[in-house]
Order: structure tokens, then sequence, then C-alpha cells
């Protein structure tokens, strides 16, 4: 895919979506934090029926400790692997409490060192919590998902084998960053999860059907 599509396709999904957000339900970046931390292998509508009961009686990281974690269970026993996430929440409530003095560091390395924190989730804190574009030296904040790989590499966007990769990839390709970079993660997922799917992409109704590279399209 060259420049020319690259625009053409990433303007397209603009005016089908000028100011597209995330799904998952918040008010801080706190609880984008802990929302993303629980969608790991879960489904945003699942974390949102979870959250909508948590975050009432938990808004600040001291209020979820305080819950501990069997209080976080409690709210979040729908979601799949509840055990493993809820002690990950309080151990990450209790750093934030210890370290940062309550509240949400703004640096991608201190958010990687939270426990069940990752690149994705830190970059998805940073620039849709935050609404930072890349730090002081440069280095852009674009969450890259299993969704947005297959999107990516599918379509010829970008190519990697591995998801950093594929983010490393999506950032040397997207022309004009300045304009588009901010938004691109939020239309990549979308449409990976309801246009470009998984098992059989639904090409026929694909907004950007004629600049994609996939050879194998269905009607």
């Amino acid at each position: 895919m060259n420049k020319q599509k690259r625009i053409a396709m990433l303007t397209r999904l603009r005016e089908a979506n000028p100011h597209p957000k995330t799904e998952l339900e918040y008010s801080s970046p706190f609880e984008l934090l802990i929302a993303v931390l629980l969608s790991a292998q879960a489904t945003d509508v699942g974390v949102n029926k979870a959250t909508r009961q948590l975050f009432p009686v938990a808004r600040t990281a001291q209020a979820m400790l305080d819950l501990n974690v069997e209080g976080v269970k409690h709210y979040i026993k729908t979601i799949g692997l509840f055990n493993t996430k809820a002690e990950n929440v309080i151990k990450t409530c209790r750093i934030l409490v210890e370290q940062h003095g309550g509240e949400v560091p703004q640096n991608r390395a201190a958010l990687e060192a939270l426990p069940g924190v990752g690149r994705k989730t830190a970059n998805v804190v940073l620039n849709t919590g935050f609404g930072l574009l890349k730090d002081n030296e440069g280095h852009y904040f674009i969450a890259v998902d299993t969704h947005i790989q297959r999107v990516a590499n599918r379509t010829g966007y970008a190519k990697g084998n591995t998801v950093e990769a594929t983010e490393q990839s999506i950032i040397k390709n997207t022309p004009q960053k300045s304009e588009f970079m901010f938004d691109l993660h939020h239309w990549l997922i979308l449409h990976g999860r309801y246009t470009c799917t998984a098992r059989k992409p639904r090409c026929g109704s694909c907004i950007i059907e004629d600049l994609c590279d996939f050879k194998q399209k269905t009607e």
C-alpha cells in the first residue's frame, strides 16, 4: 500500500467516524486504566457491565485498595481471569498510592511497571485517558492489539509479525502523523471489530475495500 492509498484509507475512516472513542466506559484516567486492565481476554461489554457496579464504590486508587482483593473479585467475577485481574488491580493501586500519590502517571515506563499493565494498556491510557499524542522524545502513543495487528497486516497498511513490530510499522507508514495518529487506534480497532473481522471479513460492506491489498476478499 502506497502513501496515497494510506491517506485515502484514513480519510475515509475519519469521514465515517470523525470523533471515535473507546467503547469502554470511564470518567477518569484511573477508571480507564482499570477498565483496560480488566479487558484482557474479555469483551468491552462484559467489562462495562462489571465496572458500572465497581466504579461507583471505588473511583480512586485508595478506594479501590480499601476494597482489597476479595472485594474487587465480588464486582468482577463475571469477567474472565477475574482472580488474577483482581490481584493485579490491588497491586497496581498500591503502587499508585505509595509511589505516585494516588495518581496515574503520565509516563509509559511508569505505567508499564504496574502489574498487569503492558505497552498497549499504557498507550491507551496516555492517548485516550490523557489526550497525549507522543512523549517529549517524539515516541508516539499508538496502542496496537490483535485486532489492529490483523487489520494493518491484512489491508497492507503496515506489516509486523508481532504487535510491537506492527506498532512500529504503523508509526513509520502513517503519513501526516499529526493529522491522523491520535485517532488511528480507534479507527483500526473498530474496523477490525465490526468489519474486518477475524474469521470472515465483511469486504462487501467495507468502505476501504478498493484500497485494501487483501487478496481473498469476501462478497
